[in-house]
């Protein structure tokens, strides 16, 4: 709606009328006629900071954070233990930057891929062949209490179209 009473004509008292008919604040449509009248900031590219890695100590970073040694480890855990031995070759920040470059920010170490499990299906057929149980919890006198009832599973019973077959499984049931 903005746009619309934007892209009119700015008369006197045509403006204040299409924003109270559209309920739009004149303060809005007034801030984006002045981001339209404005040509747009042409992006210039970044210039490369003086102090960048050069490639070849970006690819030996690289390396050295593929290093079997370091393969499990964080870049801040790396990094630590570089200048324990007294080396220094860039920062935490850049140690992640080059691996959000390639792709590589993830976690590092080997994780367990847990196989599609099965739920497991129970089918009664007949009554009492399958249990479950109902936890109830109920208050006491002074506190809550939990009653544990088993209960025979009876949801799970195949059934035929038939009207004698459907009875004669009902009533095989036992009193629901």
């Amino acid at each position: 709606m903005t746009d619309a009473v934007a892209a009119l004509a700015p008369a006197d008292g045509l403006m204040a009328a299409a924003c109270a008919s559209l309920g739009v604040s004149r303060a809005s449509v007034q801030r984006r006629r002045a981001r339209l009248a404005v040509p747009p900031v042409a992006q210039r590219p970044r210039p490369r900071p003086a102090r960048a890695l050069s490639v070849a100590q970006q690819q030996a970073v690289l390396d050295l954070l593929h290093a079997p040694r370091f393969a499990d480890q964080a870049p801040a855990e790396i990094y630590a233990c570089l200048l324990d031995e007294g080396v220094y070759h860039c920062s935490v920040r850049t140690m992640y930057r080059l691996l959000g470059q390639n792709g590589e920010i993830r976690e590092r170490r080997a994780q367990l891929r847990h196989p599609a499990y099965q739920k497991p299906e129970l089918l009664a057929e007949r009554p009492n062949e399958v249990w479950s149980w109902d936890i109830t919890k109920l208050m006491g006198p002074a506190k809550w209490s939990y009653f544990v009832t088993p209960k025979p599973l009876l949801s799970i019973v195949r059934l035929r179209a038939g009207p004698r077959d459907r009875q004669s499984a009902w009533s095989g049931l036992g009193g629901c």
